[in-house]
């Protein structure tokens, strides 16, 4: 299996480097939506383009649906991908506060981020990150506002752009949602104040990736398998947890939830978090057991419901 090649680029910083590609994931509670409208799905994108700008990575593909959202970017290292999804969070988190008014609605959401290593992962990646918006129902790719798929193997540019660089400072503040300096960025505007992907995603990478060959692309995505990448991109990335550490994730996810300790919850309730925690953190079924406090066949059954 053919390992990825280096490759350079000219990062936000404005310093030429050798990158590598890594996948970022941001998934929700499954309770909790964190992009409720069309305006979040626009802030989360934005969000995504601000905070590569501000960590020094360039985006090549993102997806935002209800509760998750992913990005492909290119990066010096590990911990420069790390620090864009957790920035992203942060980002996101203040723009949802300041919206609703409401605190900690992302405190449990997880970021993930996982380091390309061979071509297969790459195209097969690259391919998974936009079906993602069939999650919000999406019926056709095309006409789905919120991924980068529609810059990809474009036939021409739309008009009636405007550049972002040239925003007066008020209209940047209401557009952008940001105090950022934003007066050399290459990034482009449609007629509905909504970033085109073509003008901040690394569309040369990502096209190379697939032979710059439509029709080899439109195969790839067509027989990629969702449930596989998932397991591999997100699920695979978690960070096991010693019970204790994990006792007190599922303390806290049951106080914010429910109002009291795991333990005192009815069954409905414990198994909907069980189910929860299988999804967004990396442990195994008699962990699971002694922290729930369930025998394992009755963890397997809740499981096999999911």
């Amino acid at each position: 299996m053919a390992f990825i090649d280096p490759v350079f680029r000219l990062l936000p910083d404005g310093v030429e480097s050798v990158v590598f590609p890594f996948h970022m994931s941001m998934e929700g509670l499954e309770r909790n939506v964190i992009c409720r409208d069309d305006a979040d799905c626009d802030a989360m994108v934005k969000s995504l383009c601000l905070c590569a700008r501000r960590k020094n990575v360039i985006i090549i593909i993102y997806a935002v649906a209800s509760n998750h959202a992913h990005a492909a970017v290119l990066a010096r290292r590990m911990d420069d991908a790390m620090a864009f999804g957790h920035e992203v969070k942060r980002n996101y988190s203040t723009k949802f506060k300041n919206r609703y008014g409401e605190n900690k609605v992302l405190r449990h959401t997880s970021v993930d981020v996982r380091a390309i290593d061979t071509v297969w992962y790459l195209r097969n990646v690259l391919a998974y990150i936009p079906k993602n918006a069939f999650d919000n129902g999406a019926t056709n790719l095309n006409d789905y506002k919120w991924t980068g798929f529609r810059a990809m193997f474009r036939q021409s540019k739309n008009g009636g752009l405007r550049k972002v660089s040239d925003l007066q400072k008020r209209e940047r503040e209401k557009i952008m949602r940001t105090g950022d300096d934003l007066k050399t960025v290459p990034w482009m505007l449609n007629a509905d104040n909504e970033l085109e992907p073509f003008s901040f995603c690394d569309v040369g990478y990502f096209e190379k990736v697939y032979n710059n060959d439509h029709a080899f692309f439109l195969k790839c995505i067509g027989n990629v398998n969702l449930a596989e990448m998932t397991q591999k991109t997100v699920v695979a990335t978690r960070k096991g947890m010693t019970d204790a550490e994990l006792v007190k994730e599922v303390s806290s996810i049951s106080n914010n939830w429910y109002g009291k300790e795991v333990h005192g919850l009815a069954s409905e309730k414990k198994a909907r978090i069980l189910q929860y925690v299988k999804r967004s953190m990396k442990c195994g079924i008699p962990q699971l057991a002694r922290v729930f406090g369930i025998d394992r066949d009755t963890v397997e059954v809740i499981l096999g419901k999911m």
